[in-house]
Formats: C-alpha cells, structure tokens, sequence
C-alpha cells in the first residue's frame, strides 16, 4: 500500500510583478507540520529591465524563511534588517506581533540580466510567541550543516534530524532538508523523522511503491516513519515536516495567527497605516502593499 496520502501539484500564484509556483496552503491540506505556506520561486529568467520588486507589507504569528538556489534578494525589515541573501544562506525573520519587510532585486543587479529561483517559506508560531517582538536571522551558507553517505548528499537547511541541528533558529520542532543524488540511489530516512512530512521533487524523479513522480509536485506521507523511496540520478528533492500544533493556524493575506481576533486587528492596522503596530522600514519608506478591500471584509 502507498505511503503518499496527497500529491498537491504546483501552481501559479501572482506576487505583483513575480509568478511564483504554490504548493501550501492547499484545500486538502492547510499545512505539514509547523509549515503552512510553501512558495516555490523561478527557476526565472529575468531580463535587465526586470526586477523582484515587493514593496514592504506586513506579517504576524509566523516565522518566514528564505532559501534560495540561484539569484539574490535585498531584504529590508522594520526590525532595522538590510542586507542581500544569495544562495544557500538562510534569512529568517521571526514575525510576533508584527513586522514589515520589503524583498528586491540588489542594486548591482537592477541593470543587468539575471536568475531568481528559491523558496519562500512560512512556519506558524507556538501560539506563546505569536505576540512575541519580531527578531531577525541570517545563516550564511557555511553555517548550514551538508554531509554525505553512501554518495547521497543532505543538507539540513533548517530544524533537526540525522541527530543533526541546523543553526536557524527555529521555534518548534521541524525540519527543512535537501537531498541530493549523482547517480539512482535508494533513500530510506523515516526513522530520522517525526510528526508530518512532505517531500517536492526539483530534479529527475522519485518512484514508490511502483509509481514514479517528477517535478512540481509536493507529495504527503501517511506515515513519517515509513518515508522510502528511490531517487533517479541527478536527482534533488527536499522534505518539509515536523510537530504539528495542537490548535489550527487561520490565514488571511499574509497573516497567520490561531486567533482570529489579533488577524481582524492586523488588518485594520495595516489599512489605517498604524506605524505603532508596524513600523516603517528604513531605507523602503515610500511604498507599500496595500490591504486587500476583500481581506478588509473578510472575518
């Protein structure tokens, strides 16, 4: 019997002037472990006079996480952050009660062709620090923990397992793992891991149970503990997962909170541009991402 409980195909969402490829939030399934948002970013291929351009907007009750393959985002917060992620580092910005934070294309890129590709992330919070002071972390490429067995290459981009820990600082119990293959290789892992998981196929291909799956899917385990399968040669595939909370984790815009009364707070101080509530970010002072009408109304 199959282990894969859901496969949620990858779809277009539109971030302004980005399409981004969703995989969570999905009808189905509101979310793996503490994951409750999964973007995956490109590969693209952006002309001189294209940019990632996201002007500040805020955030509560989550943590974000970005992990990129290719290309370069300046991030800037209002915890006072301002610096550029390039592949392979971690920034990870813990949200609390409230933060902004803008997303762009460096300036020694804007005039020039160039590839974005990555993942954005969010992790919902223990509902003890939702309301917690936002904080801010930049794990450099090195920092993260890469090692290989039996010509199998796994990198723990985030959380624990393999009797390993990542240095992002995480505040429940997840994992964030990439695994990659030069030639076909068998890849049996479920004891290593706990509470849910979910597995997304960039490169070549995973087969299970006599099926076979490409890119652009994300696949749910039934059972953690019985995650197998086989990995095709130059494969690359990353597992999401952990601990899920005891209560439900709502959504709306880029709010995540387990009570609704702190989101419907959040979106009127966001529409009333409550600098107490969210702060500026210095540096991006003179736009920002409206609230949607339809959130407004929403409740």
């Amino acid at each position: 019997m199959s282990n894969i409980g859901l496969i949620i195909e990858e779809k277009s969402a539109d971030i302004g002037n980005f399409l981004v490829g969703r995989l969570l939030p999905f009808r189905e399934k509101r979310a793996v472990g503490p994951f409750v948002f999964i973007d995956h970013m490109g590969p693209a291929e952006l002309k001189d006079y294209q940019n990632l351009d996201v002007p500040p907007h805020p955030h509560i009750g989550l943590s974000t996480l970005t992990y990129l393959l290719e290309g370069s985002i300046f991030h800037r917060d209002s915890v006072g952050s301002a610096l550029e992620i390039q592949p392979g580092a971690v920034n990870w910005m813990t949200a609390g009660k409230g933060v902004v934070h803008s997303e762009r294309t460096p300036e020694h890129l804007r005039h020039s062709d160039k590839r974005l590709h990555g993942f954005q992330i969010w992790v919902g919070l223990p509902k003890h620090l939702e309301q917690s002071e936002p904080t801010f972390h930049h794990i450099e490429a090195d920092e993260i923990p890469v090692w290989e067995e039996d010509g199998i290459q796994y990198k723990l981009i985030a959380g624990e397992a393999f009797g390993r820990k990542s240095p992002v600082p995480v505040h429940s119990k997840l994992f964030f793992i990439e695994i990659k293959t030069k030639d076909a290789k068998k890849i049996s892992i479920g004891k290593d891991l706990y509470g849910e998981a979910a597995m997304y196929v960039l490169d070549g291909t995973v087969s299970t149970d006599g099926n076979s799956y490409g890119s652009k899917q994300l696949m749910i385990a039934k059972d953690t503990k019985l995650c197998e399968f086989d990995m095709s040669e130059n494969g690359t595939v990353y597992l999401f997962g952990g601990e899920p909370f005891d209560e439900e984790r709502f959504i709306f815009w880029n709010f995540v909170n387990s009570d609704k009364e702190l989101i419907e707070k959040a979106k009127v101080d966001w529409n009333d541009q409550n600098h107490e509530a969210f702060p500026l970010v210095l540096g991006d002072e003179e736009e920002f991402v409206p609230l949607p009408k339809a959130i407004l109304n929403r409740k």
